[in-house]
């Protein structure tokens, strides 16, 4: 027995004399430096949507992810900061997001401010200070918006005195504050005007001269009745304006095309029948029209006063023109939860893209209804999606 164990011990030694032999005696060079580089967005697509993640659960800490709907890749991220407005520029080459920093997290000095992003290379570019006032509501277009012609960008503010701030997205400089009156929200329209709603179920509209400073302001008709059926303030981009749904369901459509708003006549999403069976529109974003094809897609639960933000549980098509449902898309079957918000592509070849309560976005062909593609865990809570 001790002559095996010898034997195998110089066995051992054999070949571990071996493997040191066969070691070099210098070590490897060692690898090259790694550095760091910023590479470009790829090529812009229709398809392309900025989701902003309202992180409700961390509100110190929302983004947006920029997601292809043609690839089903997630593109990048724009820092958000604290309950952030965000928008897109007239021509889309850059995101504007008004947000605020404490300098101790949650708490300490309080620092508002609008961060430019460069929207191919996802950098912060610059920034505007602001006063420490800016609107912090859930996400709609109207917290933070351009004028037409890109001279002007407003941002709402609430103290509680409503207000809103004239910018100079060239000079990066604060221009003046407008009193609204307590009406709120920035909806602008054309280079110098911007209107705001108010509590009585009108409209304030404020023109500014060239300087960007109040020139004349002009209160609408009554639109809608806050008190008997309220308006959700996420306005529905149309062709010259925008429509603006009610928490019963009905359309009431308003072209800003003007010196004035124009207000339509309203009318229903719902019929009767629908009525009866306690079907309502609801969510963050709760509609998206498609302007060349008349296509209006709306998420709808069943439920009673309160569920205004509810989630949908079916995606509803109406023809803006006739004011006809066209389609009923329910989402039960494609094992999605309910929808929060919707947006749809404006080409040809549309695509309906839907963040749903468990932070899905689901992408549709906007013209059948074919679920195309879910991208699981967009971040905590998908409120608003933009599309340039």
């Amino acid at each position: 027995m001790k002559a095996i164990i010898a034997r195998a011990a110089l066995l051992s030694l054999a070949a571990c004399a071996r493997l040191f032999a066969a070691a070099p005696a210098v070590p490897p060079a060692p690898l090259p430096a790694e550095h760091l580089t910023v590479t470009t967005m790829p090529p812009e697509s229709p398809h392309r949507v900025y989701v902003l993640d309202e992180a409700f659960f961390n509100e110190i800490d929302a983004r947006v992810d920029v997601f292809d709907g043609d690839t089903y890749r997630r593109l990048g991220q724009i820092d958000a900061g604290f309950t952030p407005g965000f928008n897109l520029s007239p021509d889309g080459k850059t995101s504007v997001v008004a947000t605020t920093y404490y300098s101790r997290g949650s708490r300490g000095t309080r620092t508002d401010v609008v961060e430019f992003t460069d929207n191919a290379t996802l950098k912060t570019t610059h920034e505007i200070v602001l006063p420490p006032k800016r609107a912090m509501t859930m996400p709609t277009y109207f917290n933070l918006a351009y004028g037409a012609d890109s001279h002007f960008l407003y941002v709402s503010y609430i103290t509680p005195a409503a207000s809103f701030g004239v910018l100079d997205p060239v000079k990066y400089s604060v221009i003046d504050e407008i009193d609204t009156a307590g009406c709120v929200l920035v909806i602008p329209s054309g280079a110098n005007r911007v209107s705001s709603i108010c509590e009585s179920g009108t409209l304030l509209t404020v023109t500014l001269d060239a300087s960007g400073h109040e020139a004349s302001r002009a209160f609408s008709e009554v639109f809608f009745d806050p008190d008997r059926d309220p308006i959700f303030a996420q306005g529905v981009p149309m062709t010259n304006g925008y429509a603006f749904i009610s928490f019963l369901g009905e359309v009431h459509e308003v072209d800003f095309s003007g010196a004035l708003p124009a207000i339509s006549k309203p009318w229903p999403l719902l019929t009767a029948a629908d009525k009866a069976a306690h079907w309502r529109p609801g969510g963050m974003q709760i509609g998206a029209i498609h302007r060349h094809l008349n296509k209006l897609y709306v998420p709808m639960h069943q439920g009673g006063e309160g569920t205004h933000k509810d989630g949908g549980t079916e995606i509803w098509v109406f023809d803006t023109m006739t004011h006809q449902r066209t389609a009923r898309w329910p989402l039960a079957g494609q094992k999605l939860s309910n929808v929060l918000a919707i947006q749809v592509s404006q080409d040809d070849n549309p695509e309906l893209f839907a963040a749903t309560d468990h932070a899905e976005l689901a992408v549709f062909d906007a013209l059948t209804g074919k679920l195309r593609h879910v991208e699981k865990h967009i971040g905590q809570t998908p409120w608003l999606i933009l599309n340039p």
